[in-house]
């Protein structure tokens, strides 16, 4: 049994969580880390979107999150989009993986979702292996090109 509590993001523990984000997103800042966040509460609920994170009972700091949207699909309908997964232990950061995974569905199920879409930014293989060993297959080719501004 795992003693990975999955919760989401509270107040308390967005600057905590920086750190964490910055493992997925290296050139973010604290600003818009901040800015994100506070975004993402204005839905005023998790009913749209939000971030969860992981941390070991009895200790307070996060040691994994995922940030996560729901989005309307023409074919599925209410899906969970999730992204930005980091999962950081010394000693298990499988275990703190699939206990992040392991949400996805109680999440989406919590949300009203028929799907769940879990977007691996770069070459996150760990990540790729704990969603398949979930169940997560490919669905198809996500294609990025920035634009200049």
């Amino acid at each position: 049994m795992s003693n990975v509590v999955i919760e989401p993001l509270t107040p308390d523990l967005i600057r905590s969580a920086f750190p964490l984000i910055r493992e997925a997103l290296p050139n973010l800042d604290l600003p818009g880390w901040l800015r994100f966040v506070r975004q993402t509460k204005a839905v005023r609920n998790a009913e749209k979107a939000g971030v969860m994170i992981a941390r070991r009972s009895g200790r307070p700091y996060p040691c994994g999150l995922f940030c996560y949207h729901v989005d309307r699909d023409l074919a599925r309908g209410r899906v969970l989009i999730a992204e930005h997964f980091v999962a950081i232990d010394l000693l298990e950061p499988a275990v703190v993986l699939a206990a992040l995974v392991g949400e996805l569905d109680s999440l989406g199920a919590r949300l009203g979702c028929n799907a769940v879409r879990s977007l691996v930014h770069g070459t996150a293989s760990e990540i790729s292996g704990g969603l398949a060993k979930a169940g997560h297959t490919q669905a198809g080719t996500l294609l990025f090109k920035a634009l200049m501004a």
